[in-house]
């Protein structure tokens, strides 16, 4: 991405106004901590091992002697650490932005931690040999250090400002975050010369969220090299003046079925779409899903080898299609190949570390090459073929509006034959030919097509996962029982089952199973079918042999011996964003179980069958007894995946009302 130097200037005014005071604001000088600082606590959020008092963040532009603009981020933070847990907020890290040749600048950096002791306030200091130096990736560098003396009931603060030549880099702001937040605020300074998207998400209120206008005066020093006199230019214009902070704001939290919390985080973001001086061209940063495709497909890293024959596949891919007769035994033959051939060493990645051409020859990769490998191979007979990005579950949510590449983490080949459409994962070896993994079911993909750079919408609602379970229980000798165990899972799970066995073997998934059980029980003629057939759920099945306890007068058997919910996983009274479950559901459990010999049921847990808001799910627990045998059927069934937040009380009300229904036993009593 190139931004032009300044040549010539040209008006671009956008008008705002004042929503609220100017006077709104946080009194608080660093170095400025007195006895009376200590007593703050934050009451709105129970539990908190550490408290924000303060995060106040700005962010300017500057002209700079390399004749064009530079960002200034400016930053002050105070805490107060309340127990051992909230001494993680000590480690402080600030992560800059790299592009190999050029570096974000670190300055200004003072931390100092105080102690009460007594009334008086005691101050330590940061040293600055204490600040250390990483390269998280070829992107991001960071400094890090700690806050020295710090224990329970310190207050830590510390400032520093981040100088940056990356204007597409304006620094995003979170509001909240592991601790609670007494005020938070953020404000930004935008020449009128630069456009930027604004990106905001949460659904908490602000405090203050206002929007000014003010004029500004810039010193930019231009042609300052060996070969040209250096000269002052002073640039005038409008600047807009965006602010804003919250007050009380509680800790974001994680809760089961949680794609990601940054998705809920309350902050704001900023894209650079366009830079325009007076008297030249708009010049447009973003740019369209169109040209950010073309520009993807032209790339080294990425899409270049597309565009190219690939003949030193020919020998490869003809022994591979041999025995294939339409475009669609080829697709599912090359997808084989290179499934079963090959390695992902990585299953995030938008780009290509190696060419596609040493990627075969290495028989490994990340998720990009691997499936960008399979797009050239499938590309190379003719079939209409097009990389894919998306982002997976734990990445984040990826806007469809913007073209921003750095919202994607992985990248899939998308095909069509005969006007059916098949999403294509070789990086996962258990994955059937046009299956994706839920965690890529998170909303918007998009095609990688200059010419069609359509959006894709794959949706956990779509994805219905099954589950059928038999159990039979028969009386054997006396004191005994023995019984059969089938069970049925859906793909998905049938995928897990089957990464797990060969990573650590069947051996040790019976042992696992065993050792869910209570009492005792032995496991007998152990196997699982279908476990090297991709397209196929697998079958687990086992006998068992279960001792009773003969002497006691009473026996406690619940009728479901597996798949029990034991806790209700939605344990918060409220919940401030969805729930996200990776697919809709449908198990059935089924048992006909003997009654002991010597022994009549006493007691029997009720039948019962509820529906869940009407036709979003139902649960029934189907219990009686004829003869000499009782007979149990339990279903759960959800209709969706995604619940919104308002839907979460009637959601948890349903999981509790579950958990209480599987629990029960049945009472068996000797008989006299």
């Amino acid at each position: 991405m190139t931004i032009p130097k300044l040549t010539s200037l040209v008006a671009a005014i956008v008008l705002f106004t004042t929503c609220l005071p100017a006077q709104d604001k946080l009194n608080i000088k660093f170095g400025k901590v007195s006895a009376d600082d200590f007593k703050v606590t934050a009451a709105f959020d129970s539990g908190a091992s550490a408290i924000v008092i303060a995060d106040i963040g700005k962010s300017v532009f500057e002209g700079n002697t390399k004749g064009y603009f530079s960002l200034n981020f400016r930053r002050h933070t105070r805490i107060k650490i309340l127990n051992k847990n909230g001494l993680d907020a000590a480690n402080v890290q600030i992560p800059l932005y790299t592009d190999g040749s050029a570096e974000e600048k670190l300055i200004n950096l003072k931390a100092v931690t105080y102690n009460l002791e007594g009334n008086t306030v005691v101050e330590t200091k940061l040293d600055d040999a204490s600040v250390f130096k990483d390269k998280l990736n070829r992107k991001l560098v960071v400094k890090k250090f700690t806050l020295p003396a710090a224990k329970e009931g310190s207050i830590i603060e510390f400032s520093y400002s981040i100088v940056s030549d990356f204007l597409f880099n304006l620094q995003s702001w979170e509001f909240q975050g592991d601790y609670p937040r007494l005020w938070s605020e953020y404000e930004v300074n935008i020449p009128e010369f630069f456009r930027y998207v604004f990106l905001s998400q949460g659904s908490k209120a602000y405090a203050v969220n206002t929007q000014e206008t003010s004029y500004g005066n810039w010193s930019v020093l231009v042609g300052s090299n060996s070969t040209s006199a250096s000269e002052v230019v002073n640039l005038n214009g409008n600047i807009g003046i965006n602010r804003w902070a919250v007050k009380n704001m509680p800790s974001i939290k994680e809760e089961s079925y949680t794609s990601t919390i940054n998705n809920y985080i309350t902050k704001v973001e900023f894209q650079l779409s366009s830079v325009q001086f007076p008297n030249s061209a708009r010049q447009d940063i973003m740019g369209t899903w169109a040209k950010a495709a073309d520009n993807m497909m032209k790339n080294e890293n990425f899409g270049e080898d597309l565009g190219r024959a690939n003949n030193w596949l020919d020998d490869d891919i003809k022994i591979i299609t041999a025995a294939c007769k339409t475009p669609l035994d080829k697709a599912k033959g090359i997808y084989a190949f290179v499934k079963k051939n090959f390695t992902c060493t990585s299953k995030s990645g938008t780009g290509l570390q190696n060419n596609i051409k040493t990627v075969f020859k290495n028989k490994s990769g990340n998720v990009a090459e691997i499936n960008l490998l399979l797009t050239a191979m499938l590309m190379h007979e003719n079939i209409d073929t097009h990389p894919m990005i998306l982002s997976t579950k734990n990445h984040g949510y990826a806007h469809d509006f913007y073209p921003l590449m750095d919202r994607f983490n992985y990248v899939i080949s998308f095909i069509k034959i005969d006007s059916a459409a098949y999403y294509l994962d070789a990086s996962s070896t258990t994955l059937g030919f046009g299956m994706l993994h839920w965690k890529c079911y998170n909303g918007h993909a998009r095609l990688v097509d200059p010419k069609n750079p359509a959006p894709y919408y794959l949706d956990a609602d779509s994805l219905r996962e099954t589950k059928f379970t038999n159990v039979i229980i028969i009386n054997a000798e006396k004191g005994k029982w023995e019984g059969g165990y089938t069970s049925t899972p859906g793909l998905y799970e049938s995928v897990s089952i089957k990464d797990d066995v060969k990573d650590k073997g069947e051996e040790a998934f019976f042992k696992k199973i065993k050792n869910g059980f209570t009492g005792d029980i032995k496991l007998l003629n152990m196997h699982i079918d279908s476990l090297s057939k991709d397209t196929d759920p697998v079958s687990i099945n086992y006998d068992f042999d279960l001792n009773l306890t003969e002497e006691e007068d009473i026996i406690y058997f619940n009728p479901m011996m597996s798949d029990i919910y034991k806790e209700n996983p939605f344990k918060s009274a409220v919940r401030q964003y969805p729930v996200e479950m990776p697919y809709s559901s449908d198990e059935i459990y089924v048992a006909n179980i003997d009654i002991p010999d010597g022994y009549v049921v006493d007691e029997m847990p009720k039948s019962a069958r509820v529906s869940f808001n009407e036709s979003d799910g139902m649960f029934e627990y189907l219990i009686s007894s004829s003869g000499e045998s009782i007979q149990f059927r339990c279903r759960l069934k959800l209709n969706k995946a995604n619940f919104m937040p308002e839907e979460y009380e009637s959601l948890r009300d349903f999981f509790g009302y579950v958990v209480k229904k599987e629990s029960g036993q049945i009472v068996f009593k000797k008989k006299k």
